[in-house]
C-alpha cells in the first residue's frame, strides 16, 4: 500500500509546474552568435539520417547564453501506425540518468550528510566482506583475493568502484540487475559478486550510480524517487523526466528501433528491456531508469552551465558545480580508454570532461563535459562558448550512423558561418 501511495504522490508531484522554472526565452541564432541558415543545414542533415534509415526520428535544441535558438522535431515517433515525432516526445535516456543522480547526490553532500571519501560500508555494511576478482577479464567467483581498499562515494561518482557494467556476462549470469527487483535487492546482489578491480585502480563504467541511488535513499530518508522530484524535478520544471510513464503520458513515448539485422536496411521494434517503461518498475534505477524530454533535459543542463540555478530556483552551489565539472581521474588511471573520444576525456562526479580536444572526432572545446545514453541520446555543456546542445531519437545500437556527431559538427558550424 505504501508503494501505491508512493507512485501516485510522485505522479502528482510531477504534474505541478512551478512558476519560477520558465522555459528559456526563444531568441534567433544571430542574437547569440549562431547562423540560421548553417542551422537550417543541421535540419537537413537530420532529415537525411531519417531517409536512410538510421533513425525513425529525432529531436534536437540548442541554447546558447541561455537562450533557446534552436528545437526541431523530425521524422516519426513511431513507424507504423505512423506517429509523427513532436518537440515534447519521450525518450528512454539510460546512462544521460547517471548526471541527474549525481546532482541529486550533490544536493545531500551540501547539508554534510556525507563526504566524498566516506567508505560506503558506512552506510551499506553488505559490502564489507566483498571480496575481488584474481582475473577481471575471466571473473570466476571461486578464484577471488581479499580487497585492499574500501569503496568510496567518490569512487561511485568516477566509476572508478571496481563495480562492473550491467550488462557483464558475469552480472548476467548472477542475475544483478533486473528491473524486477528493487534496489535493495540490487545492491545486495552487487555486494555479493565480487568487484573487477580494487576501488581506485581503475575506470569501470558501470552501476556505480545505481548503488549512489540506494545512498541518496539513505542519506535522504525518503524514496529515490521523492527525493529527485521534490528536489531537482520539479524546482527546475522537468515534469516530463519519470521513471515510468502515466496513462496521460504514455502517447507520448518513443519507440526504440534498431536496423534489421537480416536485410541491412530499414528499421524494426526493438524491446530493450523486459518491464516496459509503460509500467512501474521495482527498480528504481539512478543509472539508467529515466524518460526525459529534450526541453527536460534541456533545463537541466542550463541550469549546470548557470552554476546551479535556472531562473529562479537554486539546486546547487556555483562551487559545487565547479567542483563536479572538473576531471577527479587521477592521472595514473587515464587514458580511460586506449581508443575513441574516451582516450582524450577524464571524468568529474558524474559526467565525462574532455581533457583534450583534439581527440574527439567531433568538435568539443576543453573542459566541456558531458554524456549520452545507449539508445541515442546526448547532451552537452560547453561553458567556454556558453553552448548548450541536445538531442535524442530513440535508436538501438546507439550510433545511428553519426547523427548526433553530424549535428554537433554543424553546430559548431554555425558559430563559425557568423559574420
Amino acid at each position: 500500500m505504501k508503494q501505491e501511495f508512493t507512485g501516485i504522490a510522485l505522479t502528482f508531484i510531477l504534474l505541478l509546474k512551478p512558476v519560477s522554472a520558465q522555459d528559456l526565452r526563444q531568441s534567433t541564432p544571430e542574437s547569440v552568435g549562431l547562423s540560421s541558415a548553417t542551422l537550417g543545414t543541421a535540419t537537413a542533415a537530420l532529415q537525411d539520417h531519417i531517409a536512410a534509415g538510421n533513425i525513425a526520428g529525432v529531436v534536437a535544441a540548442v541554447a546558447r547564453h541561455g537562450q533557446l535558438v534552436y528545437l526541431e522535431a523530425l521524422g516519426q515517433r513511431e513507424l507504423a501506425p505512423a506517429d509523427l515525432m513532436t518537440k515534447d516526445t519521450l525518450f528512454r535516456i539510460y546512462s544521460m540518468t547517471r548526471p541527474i543522480t549525481s546532482v541529486a547526490a550533490m544536493i545531500l553532500w551540501e547539508e554534510g550528510k556525507f563526504s566524498l571519501d566516506d567508505p560506503i560500508t558506512q552506510y551499506l555494511p553488505q559490502f564489507s566482506k566483498q571480496r575481488v576478482f584474481i582475473n577481471p577479464e575471466r571473473p570466476d567467483p571461486t578464484q577471488t583475493k581479499p580487497r585492499l581498499r574500501e569503496i568510496t562515494v567518490r569512487h561511485l561518482l568516477t566509476h572508478t568502484s571496481g563495480l562492473g557494467g550491467r550488462n557483464s556476462p558475469i552480472y548476467r549470469a548472477e542475475q544483478v540487475r533486473l528491473r524486477s527487483i528493487s534496489l535493495s535487492q540490487m545492491v545486495d546482489n552487487a555486494a555479493r559478486v565480487p568487484l573487477f578491480e580494487d576501488p581506485g585502480t581503475r575506470f569501470r563504467y558501470g552501476i556505480s550510480t545505481t548503488i549512489l541511488g540506494r545512498l541518496i535513499e539513505i542519506w535522504s530518508g525518503q524514496p529515490f524517487e521523492e527525493f529527485l522530484a521534490n528536489r531537482l524535478l520539479v524546482p527546475l520544471g522537468m515534469t516530463d523526466t519519470v521513471f515510468w510513464v502515466t496513462d496521460q503520458q504514455a502517447s507520448r513515448l518513443s519507440t526504440v528501433y534498431r536496423p534489421n539485422e537480416e536485410t541491412g536496411t530499414g528499421l524494426s521494434p526493438y524491446m530493450i528491456e523486459t518491464v516496459p517503461f509503460t509500467e512501474r518498475p521495482a527498480l528504481i534505477e539512478g543509472g539508467v531508469g529515466l524518460l526525459s524530454s529534450v526541453m527536460d533535459y534541456l533545463r537541466f543542463a542550463q541550469m549546470l552551465l548557470n552554476r546551479g540555478t535556472l531562473n529562479e530556483a537554486q539546486v546547487l552551489r556555483p562551487d559545487t558545480v565547479d567542483l563536479m565539472t572538473r576531471n577527479h581521474v587521477s592521472e595514473r588511471l587515464l587514458p580511460l580508454s586506449r581508443t575513441g573520444y574516451m582516450a582524450a576525456s577524464g571524468w568529474g562526479l558524474g559526467f565525462n570532461i574532455v581533457l583534450e580536444p583534439s581527440g574527439y572526432p567531433f568538435p568539443v572545446s576543453n573542459n566541456e563535459y558531458w554524456w549520452d545514453g545507449s539508445s541515442g541520446t546526448r547532451f552537452s555543456v560547453d561553458p567556454k562558448l556558453g553552448l548548450v546542445t541536445v538531442i535524442m531519437a530513440a535508436v538501438s545500437p546507439s550510433r545511428g550512423g553519426g547523427f548526433r556527431e553530424t549535428f554537433k559538427s554543424l553546430v559548431h558550424k554555425a558559430l563559425n558561418d557568423t559574420p
